[in-house]
């Protein structure tokens, strides 16, 4: 198993954090620092806690043990430098908006109920839009554009506020190359602009192309366990084959195909 590093000026400092719900921990025994400008792969089963986690970097899950500073501040006051996309089956995607006026809706915490986009607000939209090849979208209905473009669109939104930290929560599960590609230079252009980007995943190739750092997440043993870390590192020192095993507990493992299948998945 991967040691667990610290490191000095992080954007995001856990120690022995843990985090759940309504006095459950669903995630326990954090202790880490995430330096600024580190792109990292949260990797780790259904069940270890990886979106708890990203809820509780923004606040929305409960801290049950330890502490959490997030850019130096609480999660509930760095809120506002966190841009976040949500997974796929969380969001409503029938609501009779345009593409455009979706990612506006990025600017609105910054603004407030009644405040003006303006000319700045407009801009940071088109860059947005732009940045994540959508800019020709501009104007179609989101409902009636493909899974792969809502998706896009939806980090296009988390990214017109100008973020400091990025929390992206499985946004790779169900996209076709040409969508997957796009988001991978993405996540590879903000890592290069010194932004702080965390992405949950189950794929070994997104750690692999475009980050500098993983850390993985181990379910329970047992049903209702909470998960806990396997290692924490740069994707060269901590995805290792003995850390991934260690996390999927019961994988089967292929590095270099990027791949985990679990035991259950070959019965």
């Amino acid at each position: 198993m991967a040691d667990v590093n610290t490191t000095p000026n992080a954007a995001l400092s856990l120690k022995d954090a843990a985090f759940g719900y309504a006095g459950i921990t669903r995630v326990r025994g954090l202790t880490l620092d995430i330096p600024a400008g580190a792109a990292v792969a949260l990797i780790g089963p259904n069940g270890s806690g990886k979106s708890t986690l990203l809820r509780g970097i923004l606040g929305l899950a409960e801290l049950t043990d330890g502490s959490i500073e997030v850019l130096g501040e609480s999660p509930t006051k760095a809120r506002r430098h966190i841009g976040s996309l949500p997974q796929a089956d969380s969001r409503d995607v029938t609501l009779p908006v345009t593409l455009r006026q979706a990612v506006t809706m990025g600017l609105y915490r910054s603004l407030g109920p009644l405040g003006r986009v303006g000319r700045a607000g407009r801009a940071a939209v088109n860059d947005a839009l732009e940045r994540v090849g959508l800019d020709a979208f501009a104007g179609r209905r989101f409902g009636e554009l493909s899974g792969g473009q809502q998706q896009r669109g939806i980090l296009a939104r988390a990214l017109v506020s100008n973020p400091q930290l990025l929390l992206l929560d499985e946004p790779f599960n169900g996209l076709d190359r040409e969508n997957r590609d796009v988001l991978l230079e993405l996540v590879r252009g903000l890592r290069e602009e010194g932004r702080t980007v965390l992405v949950s995943t189950h794929d070994l190739e997104i750690a692999q192309a475009a980050c500098s750092h993983v850390l993985l997440l181990a379910s329970g043993h047992e049903p209702g366990q909470p998960g806990h870390p396997a290692g924490f590192g740069t994707v060269e020192d901590a995805l290792t084959l003995d850390a991934v095993q260690h996390a999927f507990h019961d994988a089967t493992v292929e590095l270099d195909q990027h791949t985990v299948t679990t035991n259950r998945e070959m019965e």
